[in-house]
């Protein structure tokens, strides 16, 4: 599909689109020696391991898990779910510009995300902009995760647009294969100039 086919929406992933976000931000904090947070972050609390709350799983059951397979990091588990906001150092400041351009303009804007049930209503307040969305798909309430087809065939019936007629703008490139798949049009974002330059080529911006 091509850079001028006409899109009625934009929808939005969240994490590395709309804010940063590092697991390190919050365990540099707590892990003082670089070699322990390398070993923490890629053996104990890794995104990999995260993704199962994305897809569904309650905190509770993974955090419980986890602190029996390593209880000796058990504190640092249980500030992964306390303190998980801390892992979400800011917003992408070039995104949120572009979000509300087009929000003045009148294009109708969503967003698709991967977090987690238990850890969205702590995050949605301190992120102003999602105000400008007219509905999220949150894939832990849904319990389907991108990149699975199923998210964004619910979203499509969500939202009100065809696929064909929807932007997705996501960084990770299976989510953007499997929407393209599924007949959307999709940004794999890398950067907001990049985003800007394609919004503005389309015609949305």
């Amino acid at each position: 599909m091509g850079a001028n086919a006409v899109i009625e929406a934009v929808v939005f992933d969240v994490g590395r689109v709309l804010v940063h976000w590092d697991m390190r931000a919050l365990f540099r904090k707590l892990i003082a020696d670089p070699a322990e947070l390398d070993w923490f972050c890629s053996t104990v609390v890794t995104e990999a391991w995260h993704y199962q709350h994305d897809a569904g799983r309650p905190l509770a059951a993974m955090v419980a898990e986890r602190k029996a397979e390593f209880p000796a990091q058990a504190a640092l588990i249980d500030a992964y779910a306390t303190r998980f906001n801390e892992t979400i150092p800011g917003p992408i400041e070039g995104t949120i510009a572009l979000v509300e351009a087009l929000h003045a303009r009148g294009v109708p804007l969503y967003a698709i995300t991967n977090f987690g049930a238990d850890l969205w209503p702590r995050f949605r307040p301190t992120l102003p902009v999602l105000e400008r969305f007219r509905d999220i798909v949150v894939s832990g309430v849904e319990r389907i995760a991108k990149p699975d087809p199923a998210i964004y065939a619910l979203a499509e019936r969500r939202f009100g647009h065809a696929g064909p007629a929807m932007l997705f703008v996501d960084d990770n490139a299976s989510n953007i294969a499997a929407v393209r798949a599924a007949g959307w049009h999709g940004h794999l974002f890398t950067d907001p100039a990049g985003l800007e330059r394609d919004l503005t080529e389309r015609g949305l911006l």
